[in-house]
C-alpha cells in the first residue's frame, strides 16, 4: 500500500439496489487499481472542528463516504433536471452510524467539499449546523458567514428560500436531543441530517420531513491500514509497520472506530467504560442484550454506546437499515 498524490485513475463505482446504492465491484478498468482511501486536506480545517478551534486539516475518504455522497449527488440531479411544473422537492436525509467513525469529520466534510464543488448556479447556497453555530457558505460572492446563538438564527436560511434561493444543509447534531426545528428544510433546500443512532436527534424530524436514512457502515480494516499508512506516510518503513501493529491491537478490541484507536488516552477510557458497563449490568440490563439485531435504539438501551456498533445490512425492500453489532472486546458473557 502506497501513497500518490493527485486524483486517482479511477475511485469507487456505484450502482443503485432498489432505493439505495452499494459499491458495484464488477467495474474497474484493466491494470487501474482502486484507491483504498482518498484524503482531502483542507489548511483551514473542516467545520465540525471550527467549534473547538482545532486544527484537523485531513478529511479521509472510503467508499463508504463516497457512497453517502453518491445518494446526496442522485438526489441533486433529479431536482435540477425536473421541470418547474413538477414542484420536485428534494429528499432530505438522516444519516446514522455509530459515534465515532466519522460521519462528521468524513461524511459531513465530504459533503460540504462536494457541495461547495457543485454548479453554483445550480446550488449557490450551502449552510452547515454544529451545536450553536451555522456557517452559511454564499458561492456566489465566495464567502462565509458565521451565525451564533439560538434557532432563531435559522431565519437567515428562510430568508432565503423565501426569495427564491436554492440551496443545501448539513446538520451536524452535536448534542444529545438537539433535533432540527420544524421549520428545516425550508421549501427549495435539501437537506442531510447527521448522528448517531439516537432517536431522540432525528426520529421526529424524519417523520415530520419525510426524510429517509443512510446508514453508513464503520470502516473496515484495510481502510483502517491505509489511514495509517497515511499518517505515518514520512516515517521508516518499520515504524510504520509497528503503528499498524498497535492500531490493529487496538482495532481487535473496541472495532474500527478512528476516534478512538488512534487516541490512546480514548481508547483506555473505552476499555475501562466496556468493562465497566458489563462488571455493573444487572440481570434486567442484561435482557436489553435481546435487542441486539434489527430495529433497537441506544435511547432505550444505553449499554450499546459502550458495547456496541452500526452494521449496516439489506433491508427488506431492497434499501438498507442498521444492524447492532458487538465490538470483540465487550461481548457479554454474563
Amino acid at each position: 500500500m502506497d501513497v500518490r498524490e493527485g486524483e486517482p485513475p479511477q475511485s469507487w463505482r456505484h450502482r443503485a439496489v432498489g432505493d439505495t446504492f452499494e459499491k458495484d465491484d464488477g467495474v474497474q478498468q484493466s491494470g487501474a487499481a482502486r484507491p483504498r482511501l482518498l484524503v482531502l486536506t483542507s489548511d483551514k480545517g473542516w467545520p465540525y472542528t471550527w467549534k473547538e478551534d482545532e486544527s484537523t486539516r485531513d478529511c479521509h475518504v472510503n467508499c463508504e463516504v463516497e457512497r453517502v455522497w453518491q445518494i446526496v449527488k442522485g438526489d441533486l440531479t433529479a431536482w435540477f433536471n425536473s421541470l418547474p411544473e413538477d414542484h420536485f422537492t428534494p429528499i432530505p436525509h438522516a444519516l446514522i452510524g455509530t459515534p465515532g467513525i466519522g460521519k462528521s469529520k468524513a461524511a459531513g466534510s465530504y459533503l460540504l467539499y462536494q457541495l461547495l464543488h457543485y454548479d453554483a448556479e445550480q446550488l449557490p447556497m450551502v449552510v452547515y449546523f454544529i451545536a450553536d453555530r451555522k456557517f452559511l457558505f454564499d458561492k456566489t460572492s465566495k464567502t462565509v458567514s458565521t451565525y451564533m446563538g439560538d434557532s432563531s438564527n435559522e431565519s437567515v436560511v428562510r430568508s432565503l428560500s423565501d426569495r427564491g434561493m436554492k440551496g443545501y444543509i448539513i446538520y451536524d447534531v452535536a448534542e444529545p436531543d438537539d433535533e432540527p426545528s420544524d421549520d428545516l428544510p425550508p421549501r427549495g433546500w435539501g437537506m442531510a441530517l447527521v448522528s448517531p443512532p439516537l432517536e431522540g436527534n432525528y426520529k421526529e424530524w424524519v417523520k415530520r420531513s419525510g426524510a429517509t436514512e443512510i446508514d453508513m457502515n464503520c470502516p473496515g480494516e484495510s481502510d483502517v491500514k491505509a489511514m495509517c499508512v497515511w499518517m505515518r506516510r514520512h516515517k521508516p518503513v518499520r515504524e510504520q509497520a509497528e503503528y499498524w501493529q498497535v492500531v490493529k491491537g487496538q482495532m481487535d478490541e473496541v472495532g474500527p472506530i478512528p476516534r478512538y484507536i488512534f487516541d490512546e488516552r480514548k481508547y483506555d477510557n473505552w476499555v475501562q467504560r466496556c468493562h465497566k458497563t458489563v462488571d455493573e449490568a444487572t440481570s434486567s440490563v442484561i435482557l436489553q442484550y435481546t435487542g441486539l439485531g434489527r430495529g433497537g435504539s441506544w435511547d432505550r438501551m444505553k449499554v450499546f454506546y459502550w458495547l456496541a456498533r452500526v452494521v449496516r445490512v439489506r433491508g427488506e425492500n431492497s434499501g438498507s437499515e442498521f444492524f447492532f453489532q458487538f465490538t470483540g472486546l465487550c461481548s457479554p458473557q454474563k
